[in-house]
């Protein structure tokens, strides 16, 4: 009895790992996904307006101002917020400030996105702090 209740917890302990495995996968890809819409997006605002969203600040203590401010440019330009509508809506949430009109875009694991450009960069730079939810860290996905 003994025996096949340890293998039992063997197997459900394989069976966790895996599946867990899995998920976390899943939200990397779907991360990915979220940054290159991100992009696109940014793409089409700097073909609209000539330049990225001028962010000169990059502390990490501030990715939700960072991520409301990203929101907030490419929702003002038509052809951005055409591909921001594509975005699940989970990924777009008003957590951080009180106006009505203020999102920022978070990333599977519920951690916004950090968005840091400083001028005469090639390209913006984004930023998922990952499955750990720490910036600055090895499993930090970003959009380089």
């Amino acid at each position: 009895m003994l025996i096949v209740v340890g293998i039992i917890a063997i197997l459900a302990t394989m069976v966790i790992s895996v599946a867990s495995r899995i998920d976390t996968r899943s939200k990397e890809k779907g991360t990915e996904n979220l940054l290159t819409l991100l992009d696109s997006a940014l793409q089409e605002y700097h073909e609209f307006t000539g330049y990225f969203p001028r962010q000169s600040e990059t502390d990490f203590d501030n990715v939700l101002i960072h991520s409301e401010f990203l929101y907030g440019e490419l929702n003002s330009i038509p052809t951005a917020q055409a591909i921001l509508k594509k975005l699940n809506p989970s990924s777009i949430q008003n957590n951080y400030g009180t106006d009505e009109s203020a999102f920022e875009i978070y990333d599977p694991w519920g951690t916004a996105l950090d968005y840091r450009y400083i001028t005469n960069d090639n390209f913006p730079f984004l930023i998922s702090a990952g499955p750990d939810k720490t910036f600055g860290t090895a499993d930090d996905i970003n959009n380089k």
